[in-house]
């Protein structure tokens, strides 16, 4: 048995054609203990892969060089990060279990893992509401006094935590997990939703898809056209600056300052005049930088001043933890921030407040101030 966490054998996007390396480990699927080693369960998973080779592959069957790319599959495909890393165990359990009908002369290992995976995801999408934004679900809200009511009853989309697969490497790979990408992705039929990913995301041919979905090739293209068209507003992901590219950091750095010292003129003036405030599970979302001001004034008068913001990466976009100030000192976690910055300001803002994706990030509950200043 061979735990491991993910991080950096885990990688968010391997380009067609690469295969995996030969190992020795041999596969066991159980629960780890909760907090072993500090980590939560969640974090860990179990290897697979086998020194015995297939009946119809000259070497090893290596799958672990896949996982990290499979999970960012089925993230887009679920929106949740939680059930993609569960639906990507249990693709490598029935690969691993299946091994010996594996035959290398019909498939890569790469196309065989996709068609196992797509089969998990649309299986448990059968029936299943999709995951929303909250300013997916009505319009903006003109009161920014409104009560903040969490619908815990709404499955929302997750943000994706990029650290623990390194995406790094991969501008595309990147741009193609942004949050309003798939947010969007969540309307499409899950069929739909599979061939897009496929065929524009992962560049699978309309042939290897037709074989994976066991449809033939004019229904996916179809289907990749009208997936195509019902994403036509989102625009083009990849025109988002990366969240290292000068400007952008500069513009965070800014708004960090800001929201540290409470200061919430500072915090408009760095903000579009149409910028989006969204709060999941909380089903209200504001639109323009007055009300968003508004509310931040709101939360400040609330929760008081001396915040720490810590910096980090989401679905390959800025991202900022926010530690409200504890009456007895120091800061305890609030809420996850994925940002989204265009022509030098932000335009949108998603704050989590969901422990569980506390947890997928790994962030500490409590910090200090001078830890997060440390850090930068």
């Amino acid at each position: 048995m061979s735990w491991s966490c993910p991080g950096n054998d885990g990688r968010g996007g391997i380009r067609r054609g690469e295969e995996g390396s030969s190992a020795t480990r041999r596969p066991l699927l159980v629960r780890h203990p909760s907090g072993s080693r500090g980590v939560p369960p969640a974090f860990l998973y179990v290897t697979f892969s086998s020194s015995r080779p297939s009946r119809r592959h000259d070497g090893p069957v290596d799958f672990e060089p896949y996982r990290g790319e499979l999970v960012a599959y089925c993230y887009r495909m679920l929106g949740s990060f939680h059930e993609a890393e569960d639906l990507v165990q249990e693709t490598m359990l029935r690969a691993w279990k299946a091994r010996d009908r594996y035959d290398r002369t019909r498939a890569s290992v790469r196309t065989w893992l996709y068609r196992i995976a797509t089969n998990a995801c649309l299986t448990a999408l059968e029936g299943r509401a999709r995951r929303p934004l909250p300013s997916g679900l009505g319009a903006p809200s003109d009161d920014p006094g409104a009560p903040l009511t969490p619908a815990f009853d709404i499955p929302w989309l997750q943000p994706f935590p990029d650290a623990r697969y390194d995406t790094r490497y991969d501008t595309e790979v990147r741009a193609d997990l942004r949050l309003a990408l798939v947010a969007a992705m969540q309307v499409l039929p899950p069929r739909q939703r599979a061939v897009l990913v496929l065929r524009e995301v992962l560049e699978f041919s309309a042939a290897e898809v037709a074989t994976q979905l066991e449809t033939t090739v004019p229904a996916v293209n179809s289907a990749l056209q009208r997936a195509r068209a019902a994403l036509a507003d989102v625009g083009d992901p990849g025109e988002v600056p990366e969240p290292d590219d000068p400007e952008v950091r500069a513009v965070i750095q800014r708004y960090m300052r800001a929201f540290e010292a409470a200061d919430v003129p500072a915090l408009v003036r760095l903000l579009t005049d149409g910028a989006v405030l969204e709060m999941p599970p909380v089903p209200l979302w504001y639109r323009g930088s007055g009300d968003y001001g508004l509310f931040m004034r709101r939360v400040f008068e609330m929760r008081g001043t001396g915040w720490a913001v810590r910096l980090l990466t989401a679905n390959g976009q800025p991202a900022l933890a926010a530690y409200a100030p504890e009456p007895g000192g120091g800061q305890r976690l609030h809420t996850l921030q994925v940002l989204t910055v265009t022509g030098g300001r932000i335009a949108h803002n998603v704050v989590f407040a969901d422990p569980s994706v506390f947890e997928a990030f790994g962030l500490p509950r409590q910090i200090s101030s001078d830890e997060c200043r440390r850090e930068r």
